[in-house]
């Protein structure tokens, strides 16, 4: 069995980051202790609940096992499409630590 992470990223027509899905399991290890995994999950984590949370930005939010997804709903101020970057560039980086462990897609929503 293959085991992935899939990160899908999705672009509105001003090029802006509205959104991602994060899904799967690295399987680089044994769970609880597959470091890959806990890189993705906290990061993703951090970035909903700034977003969220300490920005204020109105997203829609859908938490699974091995599931997360985030649709902003507004981002007057761009910050959100400057966290989702953030994310996004963090799980490039990630990936090439654990190659063939997480793909990430960026789409148009």
């Amino acid at each position: 069995m293959i085991h992935m992470i899939i990160a899908d990223f999705t672009k509105n027509s001003d090029d802006k980051l509205t959104g991602f899905r994060v899904t799967g399991h690295a399987g680089y290890a044994d769970i609880g202790e597959d470091v890959c995994c806990a890189s993705v999950s906290s990061a993703v984590m951090m970035t909903a609940n700034t977003i969220t949370d300490a920005f204020k930005i109105k997203a829609d939010v859908t938490v699974d096992e091995n599931d997360l997804s985030l649709t902003l709903r507004d981002d007057p101020d761009g910050n959100g499409d400057k966290l989702l970057l953030g994310l996004m560039t963090h799980l490039y980086l990630v990936g090439e630590e654990f190659p063939g462990r997480i793909k990430v897609n960026v789409g148009a929503d």
